[in-house]
């Protein structure tokens, strides 16, 4: 299947674009380069060359009860959660490193703010089904889409064959999932190029990272030992471990671990991304969260807190079906500047607007 941009790129275009990546931050040219190790647009951290420069996957993953704890998430690098129907949060884990994770699910279905994101870091986007008004965007020719039901819903391709199963020790529709091999099989299938975008690589990815001397501090900030998102259903928040730095994650009323390691999921970056929202036209159900005009919200970084507002270039909510149009949500601080995360790891909470108000953030 083509793509606009399947040209690979060659080497003095690549090496000039990973300099600009790093450049853009704060990260000087030498820390990154020799040995084959490059910065992650991820997390901001030196990766080896043929981790962080390989399209990441985005896989929609399940936060119903009955499907914790998830399998393989602790190995993404950026989670974004968000409200989806019924006051269920659903989750989207981008991954770059994901070679020796046995098993990442459950997966399940998408929904179209879901793969504005996707589109955003440039990532091949799994799930498996997809709410109907998502599928204008899943077919668009710029949307590198992986479907786990192609057969019904997007034109025969056949994909599901190669990256999904089902597993006996889950049960329906909490049992789907999949692994590297798998991904890279259904890939091949599809024929996308592993390789990034020419624009994502000229942006030098998707945030501007501390440089390794001078982290992040937020010295004017609120304490943020703990940070209740405000979700309803499952309760989550985020405490701060001093000893490492991170933010620990909790859900239903305890830690929320990998299942596949049995390790408590951990953040060096937290943003709570305030939308605008309403439900999708003749649906009592299905949200419409707008990921698109802007708002207000908070980044928490190190122990701290503070306010922010975001935005994403590109013109209108239509204007995102336009192709070529991958502008990233930018996030910026009380003076506009825009802000710089912490290397590591980053979870993005969607908060429905109206739902702001139920957000607490303590000392302890």
């Amino acid at each position: 299947m083509k793509h606009k941009y399947l040209k690979r790129l060659i080497a003095a275009v690549s090496a000039a674009a990973m300099l600009t990546g790093c450049l853009a931050q704060g990260i000087t040219a030498s820390a990154a380069e020799g040995d084959g190790m490059v910065r992650s647009f991820l997390t901001g951290k030196l990766v080896p060359e043929s981790i962080g420069r390989k399209r990441a996957i985005a896989v929609m993953l399940s936060n119903s009860i009955e499907a914790n704890p998830q399998s393989g998430i602790g190995n993404a690098s950026i989670v974004y959660e968000a409200p989806v129907e019924g006051g269920y949060t659903r989750f989207m884990g981008i991954f770059e490193d994901y070679q020796d994770v046995e098993r990442i699910g459950s997966v399940r279905s998408s929904r179209e703010y879901y793969v504005i994101f996707a589109r955003e870091f440039d990532a091949f986007y799994l799930h498996y089904g997809q709410a109907w008004y998502a599928l204008d965007l899943l077919r668009s020719e710029d949307t590198y889409n992986i479907s786990g039901l192609s057969s019904e819903n997007d034109a025969g391709r056949g994909e599901e064959e190669y990256v999904y199963y089902r597993s006996d020790d889950a049960e329906a529709p909490h049992n789907v999932f999949t692994n590297y091999d798998m991904v890279q099989a259904g890939i091949d299938f599809l024929n996308y190029p592993r390789e990034y975008s020419d624009w994502y690589l000229e942006q030098g990815g998707h945030y501007q990272f501390a440089a390794d001397d001078a982290p992040v501090t937020l010295d004017n900030g609120q304490d943020a030992g703990r940070v209740n998102v405000g979700y309803g259903y499952n309760n989550a928040y985020f405490v701060f471990d001093e000893s490492t730095g991170k933010y620990l994650r909790y859900q239903f009323d305890e830690p929320h671990i990998d299942r596949t390691t049995g390790k408590q999921l951990a953040y060096d970056n937290v943003i709570l991304q305030y939308c605008d929202w309403k439900k999708q036209p003749d649906s009592d159900t299905y949200l419409d969260i707008d990921v698109v005009t802007g708002g207000n919200g908070k980044f928490i970084t190190n122990g701290k807190a503070i306010d922010i507002t975001w935005s994403k270039d590109g013109g209108s909510w239509e204007d995102q079906f336009a192709p070529g149009n991958f502008t990233p949500t930018k996030y910026y601080d009380e003076s506009g500047n825009e802000i710089t995360l912490n290397q590591g790891k980053t979870w993005i909470c969607i908060v429905l607007d109206s739902e702001s108000e139920n957000v607490q953030i303590s000392a302890e």
